[in-house]
This record gives structure tokens, sequence and C-alpha cells, in this order.
């Protein structure tokens, strides 16, 4: 027995199997993250054209919904009536329509419409 544990060569033990059984697997989670993705595309998508369904009730808003100019807010401001848009300073939104007076029909970046006063945007 002394003499054959001699001679045999020593060899390295295959790990590699495993290591590639965790990699598949990790490349498994990032393919089912990417379809995750895709569904909450989807419901956000869903929840835009509620937003906008909801937008035209309200606003009783018929024409094509266009953005016609980017803004920045530049003070947070809460909403006083329903159709009112609270913004958050700094943040980033589509002009979609001019109203007579100081407001302006602004769409945030979750989909949510409503007036803005001019005087509270950035059109830089």
């Amino acid at each position: 027995r002394e003499k054959d544990d001699k001679y045999k060569s020593w060899m390295p033990k295959f790990r590699m199997a495993k290591e590639y059984k965790d990699k598949r697997k990790s490349i498994d989670d990032v393919e089912r993250n990417i379809f995750k993705f895709k569904k909450s595309s989807e419901e956000k998508s869903g929840k835009r054209e509620k937003e906008e369904k909801i937008f035209r009730e309200t606003f009783m808003y018929d024409k094509e919904i266009s953005v016609i100019s980017t803004a920045t807010a530049e003070r947070s401001v809460p909403s006083e009536r329903r159709a009112d848009l609270p913004v958050t300073a700094g943040e980033q939104l589509d002009v979609i329509d001019v109203t007579e007076g100081h407001a302006v029909i602004c769409r945030n970046s979750e989909g949510r419409y409503g007036y803005v006063l001019v005087e509270h945007l950035n059109f830089r």
C-alpha cells in the first residue's frame, strides 16, 4: 500500500463544476431580473394610461398630449386643489399645455398631471 501511495501522482480536485453552477445560478438570476424589469415597465405603462385617463376626464382635455418643453421646479409647492400638481424642488416636469393666466399643465416623472404656476418653474 505504501508503494502505491508513493507513486501516485497528486491531482488537484476539480471544483470547476461547482463554480460553474454558481455562475450559472447568478446568470439565471440576472435573466429573471430582466423579466421582472419588463413586468414593472408594463405596470408603469398601465399606470401612466390610468393617469392619462384621469387627466382627460378631470381637465376635459381632448387634444393630443405632446410635450411643449421641459422645466425644472425651483421650489417645493404642495397641492392646494385636486387639479394642482404637487412639486418638489429640482423636479423635472414636462409642459403639456399653456393655459390662460399664470398656470401651465405639467406632467411629472410619475406620470401625474396638474396645474403648476409659471412662477415656480425654471425654463432652461
